[in-house]
């Protein structure tokens, strides 16, 4: 398997039959909620989820020549959009479940313009549409820590 494969699978979980966007945006979950508190505050994380969004559109665009057109085995995008959707978000177990629930949804129904981006040619495509659902659920789940810390 090449690196750009496997890092556009996330080291397999695309080739899961059903649902392996969901289960991809689980383990980086996760992964997010075993860091230290210490990264989940920090400008690492923003450097790490700008890494994730340019490496998985690099790779989605080679796989997107192989696998066709936004394939499913590709969900290095559901992993770049949970990693927006949780920055700077205190590691709390309901903040990360509303976290994971926001984005399935935003990146299920796709509104707001979402689902314009997808049009975007290769890996631009695959990624856009995340990394918009991200940045939504990350402004709605913003919009609920600060009015959640006013009780």
């Amino acid at each position: 398997m090449k690196i750009y494969s496997f890092i556009a699978s996330i080291a397999g979980i695309g080739f899961i039959k059903k649902g392996g966007g969901t289960v991809a945006a689980i383990v980086f979950c996760l992964v997010w909620y075993l860091l230290p508190a210490s990264y989940v505050s920090s400008y690492w994380q923003v450097i790490n989820t700008l890494l994730i969004c340019g490496i998985g559109t690099w790779c989605a665009n080679k796989v997107d020549k192989i696998w066709g057109k936004d394939s499913s085995k590709v969900v290095v995008d559901e992993v770049a959009g949970m990693a927006i959707t949780l920055l700077y978000v205190p590691q709390n177990i309901y903040f990360l479940l509303a976290g994971l629930i926001l984005f399935r949804l935003f990146d299920i129904f796709k509104p707001l313009g979402i689902k314009e981006l997808e049009k975007l040619p290769g890996g631009w495509g695959v990624m856009a549409d995340d990394v918009l659902a991200g940045i939504y659920s990350l402004m709605v789940l913003q919009l609920f820590i600060y009015f959640y810390r006013w009780q």
